[in-house]
């Protein structure tokens, strides 16, 4: 049975609720001044969550919303406008895209990073599982490359995920009945290979853009639009 939806948890409209913006900003603001000096992000997320008393899911959050200067700067120098897609190939952090459509799609609570791109709140450890929007969310990303006029796609999948194997059929499926012309390839860590990839790295994982030798925020072409900034957290 599908799951009927993906990323918000049942307490996550008080967790992020508009009261709480003003102080998700500061500890943002704070967050990203000890990571521009250097600081430990581990113990700069904990001082800064203390200070001001956030619950897990908020340190969750402010951990993916902030970011150095230096990061922020270092990925916008190797991100790639939508013109310079034209006939080229890209390669897919498969999960990381698909869970983050999955939970946007359903409503769940979706963050903009101090680097522009857009990051899930959602919890997958270990087991993949269909939600109602899978088939919805994979075809918007297929037609939103199409638009781009990207001339092949490569997906890399987590071998390790359970039911990895199914979602890669899944894909292709998709793939063959939209004419998406998809590759897709289990490895056991598409981390480690997007992360020396030469060709054009689509992620919204920060380690990953760091090493990346270029990337496309397609989280943004598919999110940004002006209509549809459904539970849109940017602080």
């Amino acid at each position: 049975m599908k799951l009927r939806n993906r990323g918000k948890q049942s307490n996550d409209e008080n967790f992020f609720s508009s009261k709480w913006h003003p102080t998700l900003k500061e500890a943002v603001d704070d967050l990203c001044f000890l990571l521009t000096r250097g600081y430990g992000a581990s113990s700069s997320l904990k001082l800064v969550g203390n200070r001001y008393r956030l619950n897990k899911r908020q340190h969750l959050a402010i951990a993916r919303i902030s970011h150095s200067d230096q990061a922020i700067e270092l990925r916008n120098n190797k991100a790639l406008k939508d013109k310079e897609l034209t006939n080229k190939s890209v390669e897919i952090d498969g999960f990381n895209l698909l869970i983050l459509m999955e939970s946007y799609l359903s409503e769940g609570y979706i963050l903009k990073g101090r680097d522009g791109v857009f990051r899930d709140i959602a919890s997958v450890h270990g087991t993949y599982k269909k939600v109602m929007k899978t088939d919805e969310a994979l075809i918007k990303i297929g037609t939103a490359l199409k638009e781009l006029n990207i001339s092949s796609v490569k997906w890399y999948l987590d071998q390790p995920i359970s039911n990895s194997g199914s979602l890669k059929s899944k894909l292709l499926e998709v793939s063959n009945e939209h004419s998406f012309n998809w590759d897709v390839e289990l490895v056991l860590s598409p981390d480690k290979v997007l992360a020396k990839s030469q060709e054009i790295v689509i992620s919204s994982d920060g380690w990953i853009l760091d090493n990346a030798t270029q990337w496309y925020n397609l989280g943004a072409y598919l999110i940004e639009k002006p209509d549809e900034n459904l539970n849109i957290i940017q602080v």
